[in-house]
């Protein structure tokens, strides 16, 4: 069987062995595409070609259809233009190739903007942090107002952000220099956010939100069609460099599941929760392995095995998972190039 995996994050390094480990030898071929000649992935995989990155949209769908006619691809498993793709499985089934998709189009760009995504959702299905989307330095300081009468803390992020990006602990009590000085992370002072705004009189949409200050929950999933097949939660330690435990919250593990059967997710997926005042909130849903996908797989479920037996009509088995393990990563120096 021919796989391709096109333009994604690193992390699919970790995908690819985990589906070498689990089939015989000469099974599966691991075809990895990227725009750069030296990204990583290409080390685990094995094929790799260039993709062209200029193409973006239509063009590089009917690219990838190309691609697929050409290199006798059997089943393609998106990164890039995932959301795109997922529209035009037929042009792919016209060629003999099978497509992974995550969800629906509408589904995955739903999960892309956290505003629209937060706003639909009913808290009987998983709830959210109490929050308040705004596009100017008025809205912002009325969700202040409001949210501060209610919550401690407050913090803000993108809504449309991947791996934290922008995500900050409003701080009220220092500036910038002193956060500079004792090495303050993912904080930001709010006068000078403020005053910020005073040269954007219109931005991209900002959500402010209560501030959740307890531990993290990042589960990695396999799922067909809204059927969760396997899950496999990660807490996340308050403290750096203390690692993760494997864990079984079953509040956790009942919003995965109804979550999974919302939105019907399919293949390999990320979803992230986090401990508030009243309990875990749903932070958001990945429509892609995650940063942590290795470590879960350390808990003796191969996701990335079950995904597969599911996307080949075999019926997948539930493995035993190895709870209260705590596991972490450890970076491996590789050379990608030689110059």
């Amino acid at each position: 069987m021919r796989i391709w995996f096109n333009k994604t994050f690193s992390t699919i390094s970790a995908v690819f062995t985990d589906l070498r480990q689990s089939t015989p030898a000469g099974e599966v071929t691991l075809i990895c595409t990227h725009t750069h000649t030296t990204a990583s992935a290409f080390l685990a995989a094995d094929e790799s070609r260039l993709e062209p990155a200029e193409l973006t949209g239509l063009a590089y769908v009917e690219w990838c259809v190309d691609f697929c006619r050409q290199h006798d691809v059997n089943l393609f498993w998106p990164g890039k233009e995932a959301a795109l793709i997922s529209k035009y499985h037929v042009l792919f089934q016209s060629i003999g190739t099978q497509v992974m998709s995550v969800a629906d189009y509408d589904t995955l760009t739903l999960l892309h903007d956290k505003a629209i995504f937060y706003t639909g959702l009913s808290p009987d299905i998983a709830p959210i942090m109490d929050f308040i989307a705004v596009n100017n330095r008025d809205e912002f300081d009325s969700a202040v107002t409001t949210l501060s009468a209610k919550h401690e803390k407050l913090c803000v992020k993108p809504a449309v952000s991947v791996f934290g990006l922008g995500f900050r602990v409003l701080d009220t009590q220092r500036d910038s220099i002193t956060q500079l000085l004792k090495g303050v992370e993912y904080q930001i002072p709010m006068q000078e956010l403020r005053q910020g705004m005073n040269n954007t009189p219109e931005f991209n949409t900002l959500l402010v939100m209560e501030h959740l200050g307890g531990p993290e929950w990042s589960v990695d999933c396999a799922g067909r069609y809204g059927e969760l097949l396997c899950a496999v939660q990660r807490k996340k330690s308050l403290l750096a460099g203390f690692g993760q435990v494997i864990d079984n919250n079953a509040k956790i593990h009942g919003m995965v599941g109804r979550l999974t059967a919302h939105y019907r997710l399919n293949g390999l997926f990320n979803i992230q929760f986090k401990e508030g005042v009243n309990g875990p909130r749903l932070l958001e849903i990945n429509p892609r392995p995650s940063g942590g996908f290795g470590m879960a797989c350390l808990s003796g479920a191969n996701l990335a095995h079950i995904a597969l037996q599911s996307i080949k009509g075999e019926t997948v088995q539930s493995p035993k998972i190895r709870y209260g393990l705590k596991v972490t990563e450890i970076n491996t120096p590789v050379v990608l190039q030689e110059v």
